[in-house]
């Protein structure tokens, strides 16, 4: 964007929130961003927390991409930078919260939504469940506007009411008890109308109707909540009332630059948008990738594995025999490649699911199981200990991880690049496997907090391109 100042710019924006995991939130953002998508406005979707899914179902519904906004990943600078810069492209900002309203890392609600919310200045609208209760709804809420100082809590949505008594009885006595108004109340439904797995909402690709899924669902909120009024609260929003530094990525303007493919496939989609317009603004050039075809591919001199639910689709991954040759092998030629998570099971000898063993790429002497509880999930802080193409020894990084699966062997000679000093990692603390340029591991990372990543990304694509040119063999390349 332009290099200007970010002050006195107005933004409507609105942060929807519970009391908890499961209250509604996800329901009740998925169905305002289709509808006032649909009415014509330009939805910027935010999702508060690392969370790929339902940043990608928020995508859906607005038909733009959605930003995460992170206390814990981002600075205050960097929240406030990458939500403002969005203000003069987008009529409204929805921002869904995690967890519940106040929750966060420790007894302070450090990083909770209500943290967020106070950084960008932003009106809460607040999931009620109201399951087998009437009047103390009341005392939740009031509780909730006196909890901390300086949130704008602005209005209730009940939800999971059972009648209309049971509403009116609801609504009237937060109304009378408070001075939070209530703009809806949603029924109870039969079944949970988005489809869940294990991590969350199930992915896009397994979802069929989806559309008309967020169709039906707009209209069961359309039909109960008070559209015109949440909107209004939204641009009743102050505009932004402090000076804002504009996004500064390192850029290298560069149609010759290297190409760096991204797997992106039904397989392996979990990735930050921001990391990929990092990777271009430092001069790649982005191709994207299937696991699951094989066609060939063009040219390229990085690669790039996110995270998704290999498990699901870990039959058609060893049927693709061409495609883990071919990665096994520039992996060998020294490609610099980067993977989290599922691109990391990718990248090992194997991968058991539901009693099955299944080959995958085996770029590291590793074999990873997926089990049925989580085996690491939360934030991640770590020292960079061991030379690799992405991170200078010593750097600090955080990030998060959520991963099902563990290894069950990882062979000797393993070299680890990252030592965690909170989360689970690999084995023992300890994260990033490395071999040649090749970095894999459980953590995700996202650019805004990880400034150097997309730079050395690109600096080692460069260094292989021109070792290619030359058709000479890429060296190890070191970070500095």
């Amino acid at each position: 964007m332009k290099d200007r100042s970010l002050s006195a710019v107005h933004f409507p924006r609105i942060t929807i929130s519970g009391l908890r995991g499961g209250s509604g939130k996800t329901i009740l953002s998925l169905a305002l961003s289709w509808l006032y998508s649909s009415q014509g406005l330009k939805v910027k979707a935010f999702k508060k927390g690392p969370d790929y899914i339902d940043a990608k179902w928020l995508a859906l519904a607005t038909g733009n991409h959605a930003s995460n906004l992170d206390p814990f990943l981002f600075t205050t600078q960097q929240i406030r930078s990458l939500f403002w810069s969005k203000a003069d492209l987008f009529d409204l900002a929805l921002i869904e919260g995690n967890r519940g309203l106040f929750d966060g890392k420790d007894i302070q609600g450090s990083c909770s939504t209500a943290e967020l919310a106070r950084i960008l200045d932003s009106p809460v609208l607040l999931v009620l469940d109201c399951t087998k209760v009437t009047r103390t709804a009341a005392a939740i809420v009031l509780g909730c506007t006196m909890f901390e100082e300086n949130l704008n809590l602005a209005g209730v949505v009940l939800n999971q009411t059972a009648g209309a008594r049971h509403r009116d009885i609801a609504r009237r006595s937060i109304e009378k008890y408070t001075d939070v108004p209530v703009l809806g109340a949603l029924p109870k439904l039969g079944s949970n109308p988005v489809p869940e797995r294990h991590m969350g909402l199930v992915s896009l690709e397994d979802v069929a109707g989806r559309e008309n899924m967020l169709k039906s669902l707009g209209q069961v909120v359309s039909d109960n909540i008070d559209l015109d009024r949440v909107l209004n609260i939204a641009r009743s929003a102050p505009p932004n009332r402090e000076e804002v530094v504009p996004l500064s990525i390192p850029s290298r303007i560069d149609s010759f630059g290297p190409i760096i493919g991204v797997i992106r496939d039904r397989v392996l989609w979990f990735y930050y948008q921001e990391n990929l317009e990092a990777l271009q603004q430092a001069g790649a050039r982005i191709v994207e990738l299937s696991l699951v075809s094989d066609e060939d591919w063009p040219e390229i001199h990085g690669l790039y594995l996110g995270g998704g639910f290999p498990e699901t689709r870990a039959g058609e991954l060893e049927a693709h025999r061409k495609v883990k040759q071919k990665i096994k092998a520039l992996a060998d030629q020294g490609l610099p490649i980067y993977a989290e998570c599922g691109g990391f099971m990718y990248l090992a000898e194997s991968l058991e699911f539901n009693g099955e063993n299944f080959s995958m790429a085996g770029v590291f002497p590793v074999r990873t199981k997926v089990y049925d509880k989580p085996q690491g999930h939360g934030y991640i802080q770590a020292e960079i200990i061991e030379a690799n193409p992405f991170y200078p020894v010593g750097e600090k990084i955080v990030g998060h991880e959520f991963h099902y699966s563990s290894c069950l062997s990882i062979g000797r000679g393993a070299r680890f690049c990252m030592q965690l000093s909170r989360g689970t990692g690999i084995k023992d603390s300890l994260d990033g496997l490395v071999y040649k340029n090749v970095l894999a591991g459980y953590a995700h990372v996202h650019a805004l907090s990880s400034g150097i990543w997309a730079v050395n990304f690109v600096r080692a694509a460069d260094k292989y391109k021109e070792a290619a040119g030359k058709k000479s063999s890429c060296p190890d390349i070191i970070c500095r």
